[in-house]
């Protein structure tokens, strides 16, 4: 590995990064880099070798004899992100990105002088702003009498920025509120952004090859309410541990950086489930939770139905926010149930203020009564017990609510202790869509019509495929972004949940 300690100062000007034992994260780059090692033979592979595959992977350029310059041999489409538009056969030196052609050439005569692929990333700037960071694949070819002189090129660039809102901009007076999101939440940040009419503040993720990350905001946040959006559920490549060190380190940015005030905006919280102790010597995580934000400078937390909102209160020395998605549960299903008599169960007993107060909620917009259930349960080492079930179901349409599903047993077991009891129509509502393990399976077996859920997480690919045709997802972009607003504006969150975000009962 060559560090930016022991790289060439005309190098260091170019690059942030320039490694000779590189580990692709980007998809292109680690492709062409696999299919250059597969096809080596000797030093490297002849152009002959990996031609078939380029216009999959990145370009190639091969040295003009008695010149120093490169012309484009394959894939000009592929590098006209760094050089602009250029045609096959052009030259560096002819490039309309004329910064762009001299990164190429540098790293294209290092990588024949060393005879090793090698692995750079730097940051795209225009207008003065950091739009993207790019990391970029160079490896040398062999020309036909076996000297090194042509290399190919595969590149990854991560926009950071988001386009305009269609809506009008905020107001002057709020020209001091900042909306970061960070990961997989980005595209939920960029839909609370366009209904609070402004755009995503602009910042910068890198991974490391060890899974290290760096995070950092790419515009100035001094004297800034500032709000940061991540949803802290586990995914594929990123565990909610991964997460909420992501948020913890960017908010620190934030406080070093002089931000007026931070608040953390979590619509799922991870690790509230275990927000007591029910064992000796169990941890109680949501405070320990709340203890590493507040140490890293949070001024406020705001999250979307905590798994229990007198814990999540009561875990935080800084202002908790808890929001809830009733509203938006009981416009969706005042419309879906029409004349039909409802009952709302909860699937256990910790849940059933919840539901409660969503069934009095429901009461209300229906004008009629809504009658109420709700199953006993217990879980012990991952094992749920528990048969009993108490309600008025015989010939209703169920409403089963919970904050979120995982597993979807929990769900699964009302469901059909519900149809045992008489119910005609049976629809889950839950705010999390987690869909951990073989939820799929379960709650395609059961005796349900709808999974009625919100975007706080996305469903995987997998599991929005399998449960085709019943799951219902709501967004909650504007109860987000009208939260946001009121709290830059110091109004009162209790009025906005009484109301309901615009268009809610």
């Amino acid at each position: 590995m060559t560090t930016l300690a022991e790289t060439r100062p005309f190098l260091k000007r170019l690059f942030e990064r320039l490694d000779f034992a590189p580990r692709p994260i980007g998809v292109q780059t680690k492709h062409a880099l696999d299919h250059w090692l597969t096809s080596r033979r000797g030093v490297a592979p002849t152009f002959a070798d990996v031609v078939a595959d380029l216009r999959n992977c990145g370009f190639a350029f091969r040295a003009v004899p008695d010149a120093r310059d490169y012309e484009i041999v394959i894939g000009a489409k592929a590098a006209a992100a760094l050089l602009g538009a250029v045609a096959d056969g052009a030259r560096l030196s002819e490039a309309p990105n004329r910064r762009g052609a001299v990164r190429l050439r540098r790293l294209f005569d290092e990588v024949l002088r060393a005879g090793e692929p090698a692995l750079v990333e730097f940051t795209l700037v225009a207008k003065g702003r950091d739009r993207a960071g790019v990391e970029l694949l160079a490896a040398p070819l062999a020309l036909a009498d076996g000297t090194l002189g042509a290399v190919l090129g595969a590149l990854n660039i991560e926009r950071y920025e988001t386009p305009a809102p269609s809506r009008e901009p905020l107001p002057e007076s709020d020209e001091q509120i900042l909306l970061f999101a960070l990961g997989s939440s980005r595209a939920l940040g960029e839909r609370i952004a366009h209904e609070m009419g402004c755009s995503l503040a602009p910042h910068e993720e890198r991974r490391f090859e060890d899974g290290e990350r760096k995070v950092r905001p790419l515009v100035g946040v001094r004297d800034k309410d500032v709000y940061v959006l991540s949803s802290l559920e586990g995914e594929t490549g990123d565990s909610g541990a991964d997460k909420l060190l992501r948020l913890l380190f960017f908010i620190g940015a934030l406080r070093d950086a002089g931000a007026a005030r931070i608040t953390a905006v979590a619509p799922y919280l991870c690790y509230a489930r275990k927000d007591r102790r029910t064992k000796p010597l169990d941890p109680v995580a949501t405070r320990y939770v709340a203890q590493l934000l507040e140490s890293v400078g949070a001024d406020r937390i705001a999250t979307i139905d905590a798994h229990n909102v007198a814990a999540f209160e009561n875990a935080f020395r800084i202002e908790s926010v808890a929001l809830d998605a009733q509203a938006l549960f009981a416009r969706y299903f005042a419309h879906r149930l029409g004349g039909d008599p409802v009952a709302v169960v909860s699937p256990d007993l910790g849940g059933e203020k919840r539901a409660e107060l969503f069934r009095q909620r429901l009461e209300t917009i229906l004008a009629r009564p809504v009658a109420k259930g709700f199953m006993n349960k217990h879980r012990s080492m991952g094992e749920i017990t528990g048969e009993i079930f108490a309600g008025d179901v015989a010939g209703r349409a169920v409403v089963i609510l919970d904050d979120l599903i995982s597993s979807g047993a929990t769900m699964a077991r009302a469901a059909r202790a519900c149809r045992a009891n008489g119910a005609t129509r049976i629809f889950l509502a839950a705010t999390h869509a987690l869909f951990a393990r073989d939820a799929e399976a379960a709650l395609r077996e059961a005796p349900i019509e709808e999974i009625v859920v919100t975007d706080t997480v996305a469903p995987s690919e997998a599991a929005a495929l399998r449960l085709r045709g019943r799951l219902v997802t709501l967004g909650v972009e504007t109860l987000l972004a009208e939260a946001i607003v009121c709290l830059h504006s110091g109004g009162s969150i209790d009025e906005l949940l009484d109301a309901g975000p615009k268009g809610a009962p």
